[in-house]
């Protein structure tokens, strides 16, 4: 019988601290906890609209730290600090969607918190910080963030971290809010 191979860790993901959370690289401990995000269809219900199954939340899991290793910038995992758990994802990305108009250059937002998170401020904490960070890191540039029309509190939390809309267009059939945070120059522009 063959023994599990222990893992090698090595973390990209820079981490940050804020009053309340730990943003920090993805674990394989992890797994649970974003499978029951990820398959709650309250939380859900505007990101796809079909809970995950538990090999797509080990896929998705597996996929943060390459966002890292690729591109320099991608995903943290959202911790609470009070109770060590994680409750979200929050991050940059270049997904390169099949959109209109094109993404090109400019890194894209994204957020989910466990629904029992929802309502607590938790999300804007993290999305100030991750915007400081791209400010920091990234230097001056164009983010962006879809939406779909109904989720008023991610078009909320949007409008308070300084996105504006730009337009409506679909993303696989769906109708989506596209947000655009001002900014000058772009990531592919980075030496």
């Amino acid at each position: 019988m063959q023994r599990a191979v222990a893992p090698v860790r090595i973390d990209p993901v820079p981490p940050i601290e804020t009053a309340r959370l730990r943003l920090r690289g993805h674990r394989a401990d992890d797994h649970e906890a974003l499978l029951a995000i990820w398959s709650d269809p309250r939380v859900v219900r505007y990101i796809g609209g079909r809970p995950a199954t538990r090999q797509e939340a080990w896929m998705r899991l597996l996929r943060y730290p390459g966002l890292w290793c690729v591109l320099g910038y991608g995903y943290w995992a959202i911790e609470e600090k009070s109770s060590g758990r994680c409750i979200g994802d929050i991050g940059y990305a270049d997904f390169r969607r099949e959109i209109e108009p094109a993404l090109d250059g400019m890194p894209e937002l994204g957020w989910v918190l466990a629904a029992d998170s929802h309502g607590q401020g938790y999300a804007s904490e993290a999305l100030a910080a991750v915007l400081a960070w791209g400010q920091a890191h990234l230097g001056e540039h164009t983010a962006v963030c879809i939406i779909d029309p109904d989720n008023t509190a991610s078009i909320r939390l949007a409008d308070k971290a300084g996105f504006a809309l730009r337009q409506q267009t679909t993303y696989m059939g769906d109708l989506v809010l596209l947000f655009t945070r001002p900014g000058t120059g772009n990531v592919s522009e980075r030496p």
